[in-house]
């Protein structure tokens, strides 16, 4: 009897100190399960409409633009026109006292070469002008122009009447629409490119000349094909590949890239519609690595 006593004592013991280690043991293994389950964000292939694009910086200038000389040298004594006033062709900007010696005086009169806009008055009552003094800047402000440099590489896909976009700071909102109506015959042999001229029609005067603008000209659309975001590439051309998720799995696809259009890459092979790309964690992700997902809208969101 004390024999199965002791037995069941031993017994006893060796249950309470295999138990800790056994729960242990479980912890363990859930925390390495849970460990191996990687999170990744994901987003499906999705067909779209993308634009090979050039993007450029360039400054307003009014399609005609002249500086107003007087005829005759002497001081100005009057002035009848002020900045941004309207003037027509002819209309009298300033009067200048020819000041000349045997002369019967008589108020010489500076006229606008134009109709348009008074753009600035250079001169104040009592200057001394003469025939190459600037006396005011006139200008038409109904279409305004941007002029551009443009790469000799891409001078075959420019073209007369081609459409620009014109964005500016000072109307957020707003996008402008010009045309391309000049393209240089030659290619300056300093930095390969050909000017080029986008004019824009302006007929409320929301561009001013001088206003900083960004131009975006499209040359060439790629219709209704598969795309995914630049987050989503690893590697460089021609050796480019993604993270694909099937049944909760990693798996690794080489893929070949067309045109971008800002964060979008066209797919040219190796991904179909519907197909759910890693665009977030596949830093640490291997080949049937198991996943835990959650979906993306293709612009690092969730939903």
């Amino acid at each position: 009897m004390n024999y199965k006593i002791k037995n069941y004592g031993i017994v006893l013991l060796l249950i309470l100190f295999a138990a800790p280690l056994f729960g242990c043991q479980v912890k363990e293994k859930a925390k390495v399960e849970n460990l191996q389950s990687i999170p990744v964000k994901v987003m499906k292939v999705q067909r779209m409409d993308l634009y090979n694009k050039l993007e450029y910086t360039g400054d307003i200038k009014a399609e005609d633009e002249v500086d107003v000389y007087p005829k005759v040298s002497g001081k100005i004594i009057e002035k009848v026109k002020q900045d941004g006033e309207s003037v027509n062709k002819g209309d009298v900007i300033a009067y200048i006292d020819r000041d000349e010696v045997g002369l019967k005086f008589e108020k010489a009169p500076v006229e606008s070469p134009l109709t348009g806009t008074v753009g600035r008055i250079y001169v104040d009552i009592g200057s001394n002008v003469s025939s190459q003094t600037p006396v005011a800047l006139v200008v038409n402000m109904d279409r305004v122009k941007i002029n551009l440099d443009i790469p000799e590489i891409y001078l075959p896909k420019i073209f007369l009447g081609q459409e620009a976009k014109v964005a500016t700071d000072a109307y957020p909102e707003k996008e402008f629409i010009g045309k391309v109506t000049k393209v240089s015959p030659v290619v300056n042999l300093e930095n390969r490119a050909a000017p080029i001229e986008i004019t824009i029609d302006n007929p409320e005067h929301f561009l001013k000349s001088g206003m900083f603008v960004k131009v975006t000209l499209a040359l060439e659309k790629h219709t209704n094909v598969p795309q995914i975001i630049k987050e989503a590439i690893i590697g460089r051309e021609p050796d480019t590949y993604v993270y694909l998720v099937e049944n909760n799995k990693a798996k690794m696809r080489k893929v070949s890239l067309g045109i971008h259009d800002g964060p979008f890459y066209e797919v040219t092979q190796g991904l179909e519609e519907g197909e759910m790309v890693v665009i977030m964690g596949q830093q640490r992700l291997y080949e049937d690595a198991p996943t835990v997902v959650e979906i993306g809208n293709g612009q690092g969101e969730t939903r």
